[in-house]
């Protein structure tokens, strides 16, 4: 009975440690969340800005008929722009409210700390498909984009569950996929962006949310 009771305190105790240094409010919902965004961001480039996937853009992205360069790339910017707002605010409305409903806070220095070491690989990678854009290599960006996001999920994974890190290093395998098969990167970034997200939001749901 006694061995008993003290596997218990250690148990008590190693739930208290892990919680002080790991980020343990995401939220399962924000993961499926992210990629239900992702997915209607790609189904748009797709349908609307790529027109049903009609051949209108040379490999730089040029109009090969009425249009211009800008034209494109901008629609592709706002679009790219607005999955992340929408995917962000997802992540941190569900998180809060699983912060809320644990009692725990959001917004700790484990959080902080998760956030800083997320946002190193991930503000890198943004700079460096500007730079590619800027160079006309447009058919890298995004395999480049499913990289930098993977290395930043392993960077930030160590603070937080395990499943993080095994999603960012799922990332980085479909970025390189996307740079060898450049006529499918657009399915490439909605089976990372989208289908992997909503695969592991399932996985964080049902083994921390429920």
């Amino acid at each position: 009975m006694k061995n008993h009771q003290n596997i218990e305190d250690l148990k008590h105790i190693r739930s208290l440690m892990e919680r002080s240094s790991k980020f343990l409010s995401l939220s399962g919902f924000s993961g499926i969340a992210a990629g239900v965004i992702a997915l209607m961001g790609a189904a748009i480039a797709y349908f609307f800005v790529f027109e049903q996937g009609a051949v209108k853009y040379d490999e730089y992205m040029r109009a090969l008929g009425h249009g211009s360069t800008m034209g494109i790339r901008l629609q592709m910017a706002v679009l790219a722009a607005s999955v992340l707002v929408c995917a962000v605010g997802a992540a941190w409305y569900f998180s809060s409210r699983k912060a809320k409903r644990t009692g725990t806070r959001l917004w700790t220095s484990t959080a902080r700390r998760t956030l800083y070491h997320f946002l190193i690989p991930l503000v890198a990678g943004g700079i460096f498909c500007i730079v590619l854009v800027m160079n006309n290599d447009i058919h890298m960006v995004g395999s480049a984009m499913l990289i930098f996001y993977g290395l930043a999920l392993v960077n930030s994974g160590k603070f937080t569950v395990d499943e993080v890190h095994y999603l960012g290093l799922s990332e980085i395998v479909l970025g390189f996929l996307a740079g060898v098969f450049l006529n499918y990167g657009l399915l490439f970034w909605a089976l990372g962006f989208g289908v992997m997200h909503i695969i592991y939001g399932i996985r964080m749901y049902n083994k921390y949310d429920r």
